[in-house]
């Protein structure tokens, strides 16, 4: 604890400790009378342990106040200190409680979301859960899982998964993508119109049992707009694929943003009608049969794709 900075002060024992523990609950609360019910004692037996460390440590922790108590710069200091060590502290009992979850788990994810998103990131996960076993398949079939061994799936859909567990990971924004080469070509910037001049590529597999050019329809819907699409068009059944036929001058694909951003900050896709527009309910769902409790391995994985969405 010679981070505190206490100088010659004495060596801390097992009743500093406990005191220090008091103290850092009333900091945190910056009353004596919640951090009393948080420890279960009274008020005045936490105002005693306080003064008993102050003492001890020569050192003026709070200002007593009529109605409150305010941090001094000392206790200001130690409080930050301890915080920071608590908070390695609980750091290295959940990785060490982590490496020890072990077992494998059967992840079934879209392809475009599988190469544009998930894998570039498994290597935090592998890192972090050693013991856990990932088995990454892909593939647009819809999974039964009364004949296969499935723990998650990771799909692209409006989270409508009767008689399944379902959990939104993501939103999802789309839009007209083009390379820059191909929307000068043709004069897309900001005319829309023009899009009747244009080959369309579509991603005829986005989600489950949908018509050809869905995704385009949701985008035209999306912004209000009742026009035909173009007669010349491509199909492929993964939005990456229609995505890298777009880079490559072939037409113009919807985008979705979560799978695109990278592409369109490095330049090599333009919108060309505007921004990405909401794609209604639609997103990146994580669907699992039903647990009375979950295996630690599967809320293990779920939560770490809970984080990397956020982060």
């Amino acid at each position: 604890m010679a981070a505190l900075g206490l100088g010659k002060a004495p060596k801390l024992t097992g009743a500093h400790l406990s005191n220090l523990h008091t103290f850092l609950v009333a900091a945190r609360h910056l009353s004596f009378a919640r951090a009393a019910d948080e420890l279960c004692l009274t008020a005045s037996a936490v105002s005693h342990r306080i003064a008993r460390l102050e003492e001890e440590l020569s050192l003026k922790l709070f200002h007593r106040l009529p109605r409150k108590v305010d941090l001094t710069d000392d206790g200001e200091r130690i409080f930050k200190v301890m915080q920071h060590t608590m908070d390695t502290l609980s750091e290295a009992v959940q990785e060490r409680s982590d490496s020890q979850i072990e077992g494998q788990l059967c992840f079934y994810a879209r392809p475009s979301v599988a190469q544009c998103w998930l894998v570039p990131r498994l290597a935090d996960f592998t890192a972090r859960y050693p013991g856990i076993q990932l088995d990454v398949r892909v593939g647009n079939e819809p999974i039964d899982y009364r004949t296969r061994r499935i723990d998650l799936v990771l799909c692209y859909s409006n989270g409508e998964h009767p008689g399944l567990e379902s959990l939104r990971l993501m939103p999802e924004r789309i839009a007209p993508v083009c390379s820059p080469q191909y929307a000068q070509a043709h004069g897309l910037i900001g005319h829309p119109e023009r899009l009747v001049q244009c080959t369309v590529l579509h991603d005829v597999a986005a989600w489950d049992n949908i018509s050809f050019d869905a995704e385009w329809r949701l985008w035209l819907d999306a912004v209000g707009d009742s026009s035909e699409l173009p007669s010349r068009f491509m199909t492929f059944d993964r939005s990456d694929l229609s995505t890298l036929a777009a880079i490559n001058h072939a037409g113009v694909a919807i985008g979705r943003e979560q799978l695109v951003r990278k592409r369109v900050q490095d330049g090599e896709l333009v919108l060309p009608f505007g921004g990405f527009r909401e794609a209604f309910n639609y997103g990146y769902y994580l669907v699992h049969p039903a647990h009375k409790t979950l295996p630690r391995r599967l809320k293990a994985l779920i939560d770490w794709l809970v984080e990397q969405a956020r982060g």
